[in-house]
């Protein structure tokens, strides 16, 4: 009841209003008849319950609105997650690098020094090797020079001998020989 009220007063006012002095109430007054339709529209809105229909429209489309923003937001939220649990994968993933380049530098080293250590031991078993094979060149020069004098001597001694020596001496020599070889043999 208030809003035909107001609507009323709202049409009164045109009636007011009129300058020319013709009646406001008349159907030749084009404000009447305007202000007449203009009621009789917003009574038809108001029968049929438009303003109720827009205003549900309206709160539907805030509904929507709101529930976009709600999933917006949780699709931020969630983006928020995913983006920190990404950083500190890749944190992770930076620390796993680290460690990784750590350890092969250390195997790295302790390879280089093992290496070291096989060198020497290699270079000292040649040279332990180098050394025998020298001691031995050195003992088999010393026996081959030792045969080569013992050769030498005898030759020497046999000249010796054989310049010294009768010839009776010399059968009984070879006799004395050949009796030692037949006690020995026998």
């Amino acid at each position: 009841m208030k809003k035909l009220s107001f609507a009323l007063i709202l049409a009164a006012g045109p009636a007011f209003a009129s300058a020319e002095g013709e009646p406001f109430f008349t159907l030749r007054s084009t404000e009447f008849v305007v202000t007449i339709a203009f009621l009789l529209f917003i009574a038809v809105l108001l029968k049929f319950k438009v303003p109720g229909l827009l205003a549900g429209l309206l709160d539907k489309r805030a509904e929507g609105i709101r529930s976009d923003l709600d999933a917006a937001k949780a699709l931020h939220e969630d983006a928020k997650a995913l983006l920190a649990s990404y950083d500190k994968k890749r944190k992770e993933m930076l620390e796993q690098a680290a460690g990784i380049v750590d350890a092969a530098k250390r195997e790295a080293t302790a390879a280089a020094e093992q290496a070291k250590l096989d060198l020497k031991a290699s270079i000292a078993r040649r040279l332990q090797s180098a050394e025998d094979q020298i001691a031995s060149a050195e003992a088999a020069a010393v026996r081959a020079v030792r045969d080569q004098a013992v050769t030498v001597a005898v030759a020497a001694a046999g000249d010796i001998i054989a310049k010294q020596m009768t010839a009776a001496e010399r059968g009984k020599l070879i006799d004395a020989s050949i009796g030692e070889v037949e006690a020995k043999l026998h």
